[in-house]
């Protein structure tokens, strides 16, 4: 099996980006999905809550894609009901690489991003379609528009950025992925997890903090 080229065909198609703030993540996608390339539709989601202090972005199959984020879900639904508390990033990222290494024959055509808090701490995880992933200390990109939007995040990224900090520049990243990509477009959905919880920003909130400082 050509696992170099399943990669290269997964990585068609979208822009993710997780980003490791002082008091929290930050995470976001564009909503442009494409069948090669056909724009498919404008309003799609690739960024999804799991519980307060845990969501998932995704690239790649949205089939495939879509049934690792049940199955994940009804993991923490049955987790937070024996333990009383929320599945962290490293547990679900734990999970999913065990159910992407026992596929690896068939492997789901995704890329997976991981944020949240695990013990309070903020954490972004970073998968591939095999089951390997890696801990991101500051940021991490997927997708098609990932080598543009991370060479802006190279640029600007400091230890101890602000939430605020942190929407403007994830904000900036996938504007400029939209710009050089022609497989990212679309709106923005951009979330923050911190330890007040799960906060998804408007149109109107985006374009304030790009706009501020």
């Amino acid at each position: 099996m050509d696992y170099n080229s399943i990669y290269e065909k997964m990585k068609k198609g979208t822009t993710t980006v997780g980003l490791v703030c002082d008091e929290g993540v930050v995470m976001g996608a564009d909503s442009r999905a494409t069948m090669d390339t056909f724009i498919a539709t404008q309003e799609a989601v690739k960024v999804y809550k799991i519980n307060d202090t845990l969501a998932m972005t995704i690239a790649g199959g949205v089939g495939d894609a879509e049934y690792l984020i049940k199955m994940v879900s009804a993991q923490d639904q049955i987790y937070t009901m024996e333990e009383k508390k929320n599945l962290s990033p490293k547990a679900a990222t734990s999970l999913l690489s065990i159910v992407l290494q026992e596929n690896k024959m068939y492997p789901f055509m995704v890329q997976l991003i991981m944020g949240g808090f695990t013990n309070g701490n903020p954490e972004i995880y970073d998968m591939d379609p095999l089951g390997g992933y890696t801990k991101e200390s500051n940021y991490t990109s997927t997708g098609s528009g990932s080598l543009t939007a991370l060479g802006y995040l190279e640029s600007v990224y400091q230890e101890k950025m602000s939430i605020q900090e942190g929407v403007k520049h994830v904000a900036k990243a996938l504007s400029i992925a939209m710009k050089r990509d022609s497989a990212t477009g679309g709106n923005m959905r951009i979330v923050s997890i911190t330890k007040k919880g799960y906060k998804e920003y408007t149109k109107d909130e985006i374009e304030k903090l790009s706009k501020a400082g």
